[in-house]
């Protein structure tokens, strides 16, 4: 299958006529480079929690999530208890069920197996990028969107499986890691921002889960704030769309400055309505 199209990558329109997976692997290439570091700091990480190459491969391609990675290696290096792992992995990645949501209505018609392989290799950077396009891409597919999934998970678990076979001659400083994480979730967030209530509730969300997690003393307090901020995001727009006023003459959707400005959505037709 080939594509002949206007694609609009890193600032640069390309028109070629490419196949279909060469063109989605130039979209999903970013995030790939993204994940090697990381990828190998988790992989000498499970090393010293004290999986082996099959296990640290294993565990990258079922779990597919770094933060959930770094805290069973963690979780472990302490001796803490099987079910306290399993049930604090359970909340903390629970938010994939509203991630998820919000990209149900791209895959409408899909199969039942279709969805079950997009759900088992969705994570948080795959998403942004799919959602991203479907948002900004008339012609992205849903059959496009898995194959960035896919993209992500062969990246991942390589760096995860190298690192854990470098684990025992190379040490890193997880500081470094922390700030690498750090780091790429703001820049998540940044890109995401178009609007005064996109900005409100994204600082909501930060001072919540500082609020959460030092009440709860635990990762549970990240997805309480998750929950409550987009609750109040939900709730708010709700209310404004019940009103008279146009979404785009209100003064939480009036347009910030950032990169995300310059994507002109799908949704954005929408919002005068």
């Amino acid at each position: 299958m080939t594509l002949i199209a206007d694609s609009f990558i890193g600032g640069t329109f390309l028109k070629r006529d490419e196949p279909n997976w060469l063109m989605v692997l130039k979209i999903a290439m970013p995030l790939c480079l993204s994940y090697i570091p990381i990828g190998l700091a988790c992989g000498i990480l499970l090393h010293a929690a004290g999986f082996n190459f099959f296990m640290t491969l294993l565990v990258s391609i079922v779990v597919f999530s770094g933060g959930a990675q770094f805290l069973i290696a963690s979780m472990l290096t302490i001796n803490a208890p099987i079910i306290s792992v399993v049930v604090t992995l359970f909340f903390l990645e629970l938010r994939y069920a509203l991630l998820g949501s919000s990209l149900s209505r791209y895959l409408k018609g899909q199969s039942q197996h279709f969805i079950w392989l997009f759900s088992v290799s969705l994570n948080d950077e795959n998403y942004a990028v799919n959602y991203l396009k479907f948002a900004t891409d008339k012609t992205w597919t849903p059959k496009q969107a898995l194959l960035v999934e896919h993209y992500s998970l062969i990246s991942w678990s390589v760096a995860n499986l190298i690192g854990s076979l470098i684990g025992s001659a190379l040490t890193i400083d997880l500081e470094i890691v922390d700030f690498a994480l750090t780091a790429l979730f703001l820049y998540m967030i940044v890109m995401q921002i178009r609007n005064r209530l996109t900005l409100l509730i994204s600082i909501l969300s930060g001072v919540l889960a500082v609020a959460f997690m030092v009440w709860t003393k635990s990762t549970l307090g990240l997805v309480l704030s998750t929950l409550a901020a987009s609750f109040i995001g939900f709730m708010i727009e709700a209310q404004v769309r019940k009103s008279k006023v146009k979404l785009s003459d209100h003064w939480l959707f009036r347009k910030v400055r950032g990169p995300a400005l310059t994507r002109k959505t799908i949704e954005d037709k929408n919002t005068d309505s």
